[in-house]
């Protein structure tokens, strides 16, 4: 595990009592929401990416591709 931060988080004294009575870990909780959000968000920038690099491609043929590859692996 790497460093840590310790984040302060505001919630109505309801929500932290309840959880309490619940037995939930709230830490648990909000870091499992954070590494879920931060997931979902790179996997929408790479869908982005993804996209836009799909369209920079579209005019390049499959064989062209090889051809580049090869190119670039026999002059190393």
């Amino acid at each position: 595990m790497g460093s840590t931060v310790v984040l302060t988080v505001r919630v109505r004294r309801e929500l932290k009592e309840r959880a309490k009575q619940l037995g939930i870990n709230i830490r648990e909780v909000v870091k499992r929401a954070l590494e879920e959000a931060i997931e979902e968000k790179e996997m929408e920038m790479l869908k982005k990416m993804a996209g836009e690099l799909k369209e920079l491609l579209s005019g390049v043929s499959a064989e062209e591709v090889v051809r580049l590859i090869r190119e670039d692996r026999d002059a190393s």
